[in-house]
């Protein structure tokens, strides 16, 4: 396991800090769980793009318009 130092304004602390005793953990338990979030979000955005280059834009686009279209008629 590794440590990290980070620097942050003392208002962004104080707003994490209130942050983890609203979810009743720890300041580093949040922080751990911020990190997979964003390692999470990074991994996905990886494999879109790597999709997307073999990909056909023309179906994918296709695919978004009816997204679009199925999202708007559910509200």
């Amino acid at each position: 396991m590794s440590v990290l130092t980070i620097r942050l304004p003392d208002d962004q602390h104080e707003r994490l800090k209130a942050l983890a005793a609203h979810r009743r953990i720890s300041m580093n338990k949040l922080v751990e769980e911020l990190a997979s979030r964003a390692v999470t979000e990074f991994d996905i955005e990886l494999r879109f793009r790597a999709r997307a280059t073999r990909g056909n834009p023309t179906i994918g686009l296709a695919l978004l318009d009816k997204l679009d279209r199925d999202f708007k008629t559910s509200d």
